[in-house]
């Protein structure tokens, strides 16, 4: 027996067949190099691709995914800051978590503490340590969600807005030293610029600022940013990126905003006066300058001395005492004989529509926006159902209109100030604002589960700005 078939014997298999004779397929240089070429190819497709249409393309999703993989590891380290909210109708304590993104360095938000006092910081203008007591019991609750570990690398700031700021300068300055002394007895990495009242271009780039943060709109065109209204009780604020000529001219307005991607013109524009606590006592007291005793067209004759208080005054407001306004509707349960009692939108509305266009000068860039509305825009919006508290939603300008007529036409001692209230929502919009009947209003009071509020951009710029 020869070798060749000693060796086919070696090689059959369990049934006596022999096994095949396989061959080795050699790979040919030349198809490696066409298989390379064609990789070298499809990547150069795909870079020029992104280069082109980056605008379009959510790259800050994928920053999420490799953030989301590197604290499921323990790789990330938290970054906190605390703000203290010093409104005019109340105070709010925001303590917010961060990390830093693992792909760009910019900080993504974890989760935040949100807790809301009243009365606001200005109603202790006479009793300043009292003011105090009510910022301390907010920093407490800050203590409990940051780990007592980072207390001394977490910076700690009060931002006092309108509130303070219509108080006479004296009785703010009092106020805002006490609360500096108790800040220096707090554990919190504070220094000389950390009480203060905020101006309102600030807190209309910061209210933009976390509205675009939030949506996630701030990692490529700016045009893609939305705008921002809010509404407080001492000031409203407009803000929204300056694209066109007519907007970047008013260079007064025009402001640099910091972004995760760099900084943004943004146009902001705020208004003293009109914030709606404010704009409440300007209508009550017309022509009755000094008084806290008034009367007001706004208001339903059924209301008599209900109390009002703004600035650190009590009013006492009622509606006309006699001539008022009736009508023949009988499902209502305020009558007087075979009437009822009514507001007179039209009269109410011009009072409100003179003193918002005295004040407003309407943003020429404004309508051609997104617009998220939030505060007070929000909570009167929902308190007469416009929209969903826990969902929110979108209207348009001329929905709060109808509801204005609708408060006007019904008696109400449980909302006294609705009418008044919605009326100058619209009146702001519309006449202050510039904005069509049709146009659309995004509502909201959260987004992704995070307050809208300014503090979110002030915490942004203090860790970053």
């Amino acid at each position: 027996m020869t070798n060749n078939e000693l060796r086919r014997r070696k090689h059959k298999d369990q049934n006596g067949r022999p096994a095949p004779n396989k061959k080795r397929k050699e790979i040919k240089p030349s198809t490696l190099h066409r298989s390379f070429f064609c990789l070298l190819i499809s990547g150069t497709i795909l870079t020029l691709f992104i280069l082109l249409y980056i605008d379009n393309i959510p790259w800050h999703l994928g920053h999420k995914a490799v953030d989301n993989i590197a604290k499921k590891l323990g790789y990330h380290k938290p970054v906190h800051a605390v703000v203290i909210d010093a409104g005019s109708t109340g105070s709010r304590v925001l303590a917010f978590t961060f990390h830093e993104s693992y792909l760009g360095g910019h900080l993504v938000l974890d989760k935040e503490l949100f807790e809301y006092t009243k009365p606001g910081l200005s109603s202790f203008a006479d009793n300043p340590k009292k003011g105090v007591a009510t910022i301390a019991n907010l920093l407490e609750k800050a203590k409990k969600e940051i780990p007592k570990e980072y207390w001394n690398k977490t910076p700690l700031i009060l931002k006092a807005t309108a509130g303070l700021r219509l108080l006479p300068q004296e009785k703010a300055e009092n106020l805002l030293n006490s609360v500096r002394e108790f800040f220096k007895e707090t554990p919190f990495l504070t220094n000389e610029e950390s009480v203060e009242i905020m101006d309102g271009t600030d807190e209309g780039i910061f209210s933009w600022f976390t509205v675009n943060f939030l949506l996630e709109r701030l990692y490529g065109n700016p045009s893609k940013t939305v705008a921002a209204l809010d509404l407080g009780g001492g000031s409203t604020q407009v803000t929204f990126s300056a694209l066109t000529p007519a907007s970047l001219s008013q260079k007064q307005y025009i402001h640099q905003a910091v972004a995760p991607s760099g900084y943004i013109p943004v146009y902001t524009h705020s208004y003293l006066g009109l914030g709606l606590m404010a704009a409440r006592k300007e209508v009550i007291t017309l022509n009755q300058e000094n008084e806290v005793n008034v009367t007001s067209d706004c208001i339903n004759h059924i209301i008599k001395g209900r109390k009002f208080h703004f600035g650190g005054t009590d009013y006492y407001v009622s509606g006309p005492r006699e001539n008022y306004p009736v009508s023949k509707s009988k499902e209502t349960t305020y009558r007087v004989g075979q009437e009822t009692p009514v507001v007179d939108f039209d009269t109410c509305s011009k009072i409100i529509t003179d003193y918002v266009v005295e004040k407003a000068t309407p943003p020429d860039e404004l309508p051609t926006k997104i617009i998220f509305a939030f505060s007070y825009y929000f909570d009167r919006a929902t308190e007469v159902g416009l929209i969903e508290e826990s969902t929110g939603g979108y209207i348009d300008v001329n929905a709060f209109k109808t509801a204005a007529k609708k408060s006007c036409a019904e008696p109400n001692a449980d909302q006294p100030f609705m009418c008044l209230d919605l009326t100058f929502i619209s009146a702001l919009l519309e006449k202050g604002f510039g904005l069509r009947e049709d146009a659309k209003i995004f509502l909201y009071k959260k987004i992704d589960g995070h307050e809208i509020s300014w503090a979110l951009g002030a915490a942004y710029n203090l860790l970053r700005g």
